[in-house]
């Protein structure tokens, strides 16, 4: 059982950096390497001085209800190590991975919306960080189904 606790707190430890990364990093959806957009700007990387030049995103309903279901899903993981084991922290691990779900669903059903004043979506793709989103649903939910079983044993 001890080998079981350690095992899902890493997990809750991984997932928590996983959330983060696909929260505050800049690739939900990319262009051709050279220009990318995430839930708070769109960037495009200038060749001449070698840096990225990041504007703000435009606000859209959906893009709002993504940035704050994906910070609940990290308030919601961090929060979990604040309480008593098992329950409470399997109860906010579940809810962490249906924020995200909700938040990548989302994104997945309303890119266009998301996205609709920048260029030709045909010509980008969906990001490493929307699929980091994706990995951390099912993974937060077993963490908190883990969490709730080792209640169960004790």
């Amino acid at each position: 059982m001890a080998y079981l606790l350690m095992f899902v707190t890493l997990l809750h430890l991984i997932t928590l950096a996983m959330l983060f990364i696909a929260t505050m990093e800049k690739s939900w959806w990319v262009w051709d390497g050279m220009e990318n957009s995430d839930l708070w700007y769109n960037c495009r990387f200038d060749n001449l001085t070698g840096t990225w030049l990041c504007s703000s995103s435009k606000e859209t309903e959906w893009l709002q209800a993504v940035q704050v279901l994906m910070v609940l899903a990290v308030v919601f993981s961090s929060v979990s190590f604040l309480g008593g084991l098992f329950y409470f922290t399997g109860l906010c691990q579940i809810f962490a991975g249906l924020t995200a779900l909700s938040a990548a669903l989302i994104y997945t059903l309303h890119n266009k919306e998301i996205l609709q004043d920048l260029k030709e979506l045909t010509l980008g793709h969906f990001g490493y960080c929307f699929f980091l989103a994706w990995v951390c649903v099912p993974l937060l939910v077993l963490s908190g189904i883990i969490y709730i079983h080792l209640r169960k044993k004790e």
